[in-house]
């Protein structure tokens, strides 16, 4: 009896490994949205729109800069458009491209597409993307991966927008440093005007940056999923309860997240499902270099716990060159997941998309489980 006891016990205190599931062979699930002969096609980012089957997908022709690219998909991501027409100031773009939806005081929605170093540009778009703007400057102030989110707040019309630098861009006349910095922007019109950036955390034994936003279920908090850019600990995270007016110091996320350019959605249960660049720090980590997708709960990130699952998505060709990820979750409960990376032995880097849902990724589990 007390063997057996001992025996429990240790089974106790013996933490599970993480259940890994792995859909990178599964290519029923993958499109091509975008692919070029002997071009780089990188850092992609989308928006859903209202009507829960159109999704825009914004990138660059190039790798982290280079003309922005547009291309539409009617059918919730399935087939995509070929490009199409954009103004002439989005050939001038220096950096990735990000794309949100806000929604005014009055209840129109409008998109904004941003782009970044010096100066932070924007344009906007009042029908959906059917006609923009011009880039113009935001204000007086650049950044790096501008915006790495845009969180909408409890008041109608008002947003803050997060990004980084590294002291190159934040200024005209800016130089680089050993320090990096997080920084917020808000906005009280949707989007039509910004403040100037306001920092909300700064260090060097920490180089925290491309920020990804999600706000716990009962909506009181916002907590950033953060890339570690040194490559020296675990991806932290940080958490408001005060709109973003504050921050909590950065805190680690379980190693299984440690990678780049965090993209959160909830599913319809209530579940967390973030994908991103796995920059995992173990040297027997199989998936580093992957874009791969993490399942679990949202107290799962605060607690830096392992939550349910971690899946691969797709098999990346390069070390490390991926990720960026859009994700959008369509009313019937898939995920559209869409990406860059070196898809191809030998082939530049080029745009897809990979769909599942929590149904299929919990069937699954349930079976690798039980195989163990």
């Amino acid at each position: 009896m007390l063997l057996l006891a001992c025996l429990a016990l240790l089974t106790q205190q013996t933490p599970q490994k993480p259940l890994r599931l792995d859909l990178a062979g599964e290519t029923f699930r993958q499109v091509v949205v975008d692919r070029e002969a002997e071009q780089y096609l990188g850092h992609v980012s989308t928006v859903l729109l209202a009507d829960g089957k159109t999704i825009l997908a914004v990138y660059p022709k190039g790798h982290g800069r280079g003309a922005i690219l547009l291309k539409r998909s009617t059918d919730g991501g399935r087939t995509w458009s070929e490009r199409l027409p954009v103004p002439a100031s989005f050939a001038t773009s220096l950096e990735t491209p990000t794309i949100h939806r806000v929604l005014a005081a009055n209840g129109k929605h409008s998109l904004i597409l941003w782009s970044g170093l010096y100066p932070a540009r924007i344009a906007r778009s009042e029908d959906d993307g059917e006609h923009w703007s011009e880039l113009q400057a935001a204000g007086d102030f650049g950044g790096i991966v501008v915006m790495g989110d845009v969180v909408a707040l409890k008041q109608p019309g008002y947003y803050t927008a997060l990004f980084h630098d590294d002291g190159r861009f934040l200024t005209s006349d800016g130089k680089i440093s050993d320090t990096f910095t997080l920084l917020a922007t808000d906005s009280g019109d949707a989007g039509r005007t910004w403040s100037t950036p306001r920092a909300i955390w700064s260090g060097k034994d920490l180089h925290l940056c491309e920020p990804g936003a999600i706000r716990s279920p009962d909506g009181t908090k916002i907590t950033l999923l953060l890339r570690e850019n040194a490559r020296k600990q675990p991806s932290q995270t940080m958490t408001s309860i005060d709109q973003g007016k504050t921050w909590s110091a950065p805190k680690a996320l379980h190693e299984i997240l440690t990678g780049d350019r965090h993209t959160a959605r909830y599913a319809s249960d209530g579940r967390v499902v973030v994908v991103y660049r796995d920059m995992g720090l173990g040297k027997d980590h199989k998936t580093k270099g992957d874009f791969v997708a993490w399942v679990g709960h949202y107290e799962d990130l605060l607690e830096g716990k392992q939550g349910d699952y971690h899946v691969r998505l797709l098999d990346n060709q390069n070390s490390w060159d991926c990720g960026y990820p859009g994700l959008e979750v369509l009313p019937d409960g898939t995920f559209v997941a869409t990406t860059y990376g070196h898809w191809a032995n030998g082939a530049p880097p080029f745009i897809v998309s990979v769909r599942f849902s929590l149904t299929e990724l919990d069937a699954m589990a349930k079976l690798a489980a039980a195989l163990k």
